[in-house]
């Protein structure tokens, strides 16, 4: 994992006058700076031309309808040609870039690098998570895992194979039987255990995924987690599906397309295109998604810390 920065950049710790200018840094062809509420409209003008890969983004507008400082410390930086907002970039514990092409991602790269953030991944459209990575890399700690072909696929209409009738919405009963196979996931897919720092705060996620309808699963007559999956990003337009695991016991039976087709119809009850990004390695994975009806239409690639 990285290490703590030692260093907070100002617009990290205090809110921003509000003002085309404030908090601005000079980036060659533009500037970079926080957004503020004023911001709101221009961004909601960025992200709604590609509500898939843009989802992470407008879950959050949604939800806080603003472009202004979180609750969580979060911000949202954008860049600016003549004034005018180009593109930006969700810079948390996380950052995921909105419209960064490969120079611009360098100068967030160099942006957040002086601003020496503690960061654990980046994610989002590939051109812009590498871009950010390019000069980023220069100041901070080894990276875990860099992902740099993630194929983001997308399922309008109706799956090509027939749902899973027994797959459902999780409830607060499942969740001692779901915690576990969460976990299993996330150390196949990660590497290492999310309970590693404490399993408090990792049950909690779990549990706000069930309580707001984003959890799926699928338990035996025994109670046994068969399969489950997330809706990880949910907005009005699109729903992004993520911690798909099959237990291994019932893997190469050829169920994961009907389960995969149900999570789509069950996400349909949020948004009228289901979506998600994998591995390009993950062969089997990719063939049963296409085999469902999903269909590639961008890259995506995640940095790890």
């Amino acid at each position: 994992m990285a290490k703590m920065l030692s260093r907070v950049a100002p617009w990290l710790t205090s809110a921003r006058p509000a003002g085309p200018a404030a908090g601005a840094v000079d980036a060659a062809g533009g500037s970079i700076r926080p957004l503020t509420a004023e911001d709101t409209a221009a961004l909601w003008s960025l992200v709604r031309p590609d509500p898939v890969a843009n989802v992470f983004m407008a879950a959050h507008l949604e939800a806080a309808g603003t472009a202004g400082p979180t609750a969580s410390g979060a911000r949202i930086l954008g860049c600016f040609d003549d004034g005018a907002l180009v593109a930006a970039c969700w810079a948390g514990i996380n950052v995921v870039p909105v419209g960064l092409d490969a120079v611009r991602g360098a100068q967030m790269g160099a942006y957040l690098a002086a601003a020496n953030r503690h960061v654990s991944s980046i994610f989002g459209p590939a051109e812009g998570v590498l871009g950010i990575w390019s000069t980023l890399q220069h100041s901070s700690a080894d990276p875990f895992d860099v992902r740099p072909d993630q194929p983001l696929m997308e399922l309008r209409g109706t799956p090509a194979v027939e749902p899973d009738p027994s797959l459902r919405f999780s409830t607060p009963e499942d969740l001692d039987a779901l915690v576990p196979a969460c976990v299993a996931m996330f150390e196949e897919e990660v590497g290492y255990s999310p309970l590693a720092g404490g399993g408090q705060h990792y049950r909690h996620r779990v549990k706000s995924l069930i309580e707001h309808g984003h959890s799926v699963l699928y338990r035996d007559a025994e109670g046994e987690v068969v399969f489950k999956a997330e809706l990880g990003n949910v907005s009005a337009d699109a729903v992004q599906i993520q911690g798909v695991w099959m237990n291994p016991a019932h893997r190469g039976q050829g169920r994961a397309a009907a389960y995969m087709a149900a999570v789509v119809e069950l996400s349909r009850r949020f948004a009228p295109v289901a979506s998600l990004y994998v591995n390009d390695y993950n062969h089997r994975a990719m063939a049963a998604y296409r085999r469902v009806g999903f269909e590639q239409v961008g890259t995506f690639a995640t940095i790890l810390f």
